[in-house]
């Protein structure tokens, strides 16, 4: 199984080009989904990596991704500017899984 990169940035694409992951920039809603159809259409995907920024930008159609299809795996990844997660969100997370305040 092969990954796919589906970015918002030329800088995040050419650095995974580099580590020699294929995939495609994209800038608006239409070329997103058009992506998402021709990535599900190919079985050899099994991992489709999403910049953090794109599943921002458009939370429902990687919602409905995530929630209707078992493969690809999509994963979302920060970009270059980094991630947009709040420093503590693995301790939060832990805190609303369980319930307990660490």
């Amino acid at each position: 199984m092969r990954m796919f990169l589906i970015s918002d940035n030329v800088d995040t694409y050419t650095g995974m080009r580099l580590a020699g992951v294929p995939g495609v920039v994209i800038h608006s809603r239409s070329h997103l989904r058009e992506q998402l159809t021709k990535a599900f259409e190919d079985k050899g995907i099994g991992v489709l990596l999403i910049t953090e920024k794109l599943g921002r930008q458009f939370p429902e159609i990687i919602d409905e991704v995530k929630l209707g299809r078992r493969l690809p795996l999509i994963v979302e990844v920060p970009d270059r500017h980094g991630t947009g997660r709040d420093p503590n969100f693995i301790m939060n997370y832990v805190n609303e899984a369980i319930g307990l305040k660490l």
